[in-house]
């Protein structure tokens, strides 16, 4: 027997060890957006799934549910082989769109199979709802903000390594906001994917306690923040690191340095409408001549500008400087900037 379930009861079991998370809907939506750690188990595939579409149309209900029927049933024996292969003894949670026919069936035949199945009661639909009321939920945030090469990123995990709560948005997108940003990272996730992942990190963390966010465009590459949290996020107390220009040139050398020159080439002149003809030349000609530190000050001039334009925008009184001492390594910058966090009690609660 299967058992339905809300989405708290759902959400907070599929975190045990022992659970399989299953996603009935076709490979199409799956890949849009799912619940983070779902596996892929259509009970249609798109083909099949756009068969069924037209037979409702065309014919009703009672015609699509035997057209569906007429299509998975021969594959009910590889539903199951594809489930224990995926764990064996694992207790499994399935839900489709709205948590009625393709996770009922599917649930149906997995308990019937021996499993113990529970199927999300109205579906992704319910779990998305719970994302975007979550996401509008206020938060105690700093930013981390800096100029581009500070090792940002960087200072946000020694901060987590020193207990403090944190959401790295740029490893959720995939992308390092800048035009550089897609470089060796994998493709970035739809919208929603986003949201969901989101999501996910903010579920983990208490909001009674400081969340530390890195200074961020509202798009991030392809994905947006959603506006609740980016409106919170641009009113939020900063802690700006100001880390010597050299510093910030070696570090961005060392990780975009090595790319081919066509593809910096070509992520370069993305930036031509905000550089200028000019300097746009002057900057393709350094690198073609692979005079790299003369390429990324050209570069730099106007990262450094946008930079400083948007922390104009900010109150001076929401923000505190601190400057990366000679010879200081990051995990010593990390814990002078948890430290500061204090001044931030009043802008923060």
């Amino acid at each position: 027997m299967s058992k339905l379930i809300n989405r708290t009861e759902f959400l907070e079991a599929i975190k045990e060890e022992d659970a399989l998370l299953l996603d009935a809907r076709s490979p199409k939506e799956y890949k849009h957006a799912h619940i983070p750690g779902a596996v892929n188990v259509p009970l249609l595939n798109d083909a099949q799934r756009e068969k069924v579409g037209i037979t409702y149309k065309k014919e009703g209900r009672d015609a699509a549910v035997l057209k569906g029927f007429e299509l998975v049933g021969p594959h009910f024996a590889d539903i199951i082989r594809h489930v224990r292969s995926l764990g064996e003894g694992k207790a499994i949670y399935v839900y489709c769109w709205r948590g009625g026919m393709r996770s009922g069936i599917l649930a149906w035949l997995l308990s019937t199979a021996g499993f113990r199945v529970y199927r999300l009661e109205e579906g992704y639909k319910s779990y998305r709802a719970l994302v975007l009321e979550t996401l509008k939920v206020p938060r105690n945030i700093i930013i981390l903000g800096g100029k581009t090469g500070s090792g940002k990123t960087e200072l946000l995990a020694e901060l987590s390594h020193l207990g403090e709560q944190i959401i790295d948005l740029e490893k959720l997108a995939n992308h390092k906001g800048s035009s550089f940003g897609a470089l060796g990272q994998e493709p970035q996730p739809s919208n929603e994917q986003f949201e969901n992942l989101l999501f996910t990190c903010l579920e983990n963390l208490k909001n009674d306690q400081v969340i530390w966010l890195e200074n961020e465009s509202r798009s991030i590459g392809s994905v947006k923040i959603p506006d609740s949290l980016f409106d919170q996020m641009r009113v939020a107390g900063v802690v700006e690191v100001d880390v010597p220009t050299e510093i910030r040139k070696q570090r961005i050398l060392k990780e975009y340095g090595t790319f081919p020159k066509q593809i910096l080439k070509e992520c370069s002149a993305r930036l031509e409408k905000r550089l200028g003809g000019l300097r746009m030349k002057l900057c393709l000609d350094a690198l073609e001549e692979r005079k790299m530190d003369e390429w990324l000050d050209y570069l730099l001039e106007y990262y450094d500008e946008t930079y400083a334009y948007g922390m104009s925008l900010r109150e001076l009184a929401n923000r505190r400087t601190l400057s990366l001492s000679p010879d200081e390594n990051y995990p010593a910058f990390a814990k002078r900037i948890r430290d500061i966090k204090v001044e931030f009690t009043q802008i923060v609660k």
